[in-house]
Order: structure tokens, then sequence, then C-alpha cells
């Protein structure tokens, strides 16, 4: 393979996991191959005229409890591979995350699925993996 450092953005949805499963063939294929996991989670948040709301500490500490949960099932399919890996929870803007995170750590390319979890939010603010392959400086690979 011609990277040796490659970003996998995971939520938990089918096209995530396929992008993990195609990241860990990867790895099958070259052992030197280092994987980054990232998982992005938001609270939601209501703007109410210039006011934002966030949800109570009860229940961001659901939402960060679900994404811990998808963190962990990343980690555990991983390692069934390699070694060679590090999965990360990151909070706040997805697309930004994710970029930041690959551009942190020296990523090579970043597999993504072409849709995720967002459901209609898509629609209004675009896709993540549309963000991201508007905004990154390194190749991203979409998985359908």
């Amino acid at each position: 393979m011609m990277f040796s450092k490659i970003l996998v953005a995971y939520d938990g949805s089918e096209l995530s996991k396929k992008a993990l499963k195609m990241a860990i063939a990867f790895a099958k294929e070259d052992p030197n191959l280092f994987i980054e996991v990232v998982h992005v989670y938001q609270f939601p948040t209501v703007a109410v005229g210039e006011g934002m709301f966030t949800p109570p500490p009860s229940v961001a500490m659901e939402y960060y409890n679900h994404a811990e949960e998808i963190v962990a099932e990343a980690k555990q399919e991983l390692e069934k591979t390699t070694t060679n890996c590090n999965v990360v929870l990151k909070e706040g803007s997805f697309a930004k995350n994710i970029l930041d995170h690959a551009k942190e750590t020296g990523c090579e390319l970043i597999l993504i699925g072409s849709r995720g979890l967002g459901g209609i939010k898509e629609y209004f603010l675009g896709s993540v993996s549309h963000q991201v392959v508007q905004h990154s400086k390194i190749p991203v690979l979409i998985v359908k």
C-alpha cells in the first residue's frame, strides 16, 4: 500500500463499519500500516433568539457514554487484526474534528462512509463526508 497512516471516520453506522473493515483489510496486506480511528460526537443544542441551550448534565452524560460505546466497538474490531492503531473520541464539529485529527496525526488518507448517522441534518448542513472531501488536503476515500 502506498499509505503508511490512514484515518477512519467512525460513527457506528453501517458504512463507517464498512470503512473500518476496509482499513483492516489494508492492514492485513501491509502490517506496517497505522490506522487512526476518530469518532466525533456532538451534544444537541437549541438556539432560541440569541441564546444557546445545551442539554442538562444527565443527558450530556448519556451522549458521552454512547460515544464511548461506539469507540469501544471500533477498538475491539481493530484489535482482532492489528496493534498499529489508535482510537480517539472527540466532541464538536464532525468534519472539522476529522480533518484536524488527520492533520495533527500525519494521516495520508481518510476513509469515510458516504452517509453516517446524521439523518435529516445532512439535508440542511451538507453531509459530513461532503464537507471532508471539500476541505481535505489529503485524499479521501468515500465508502458506499
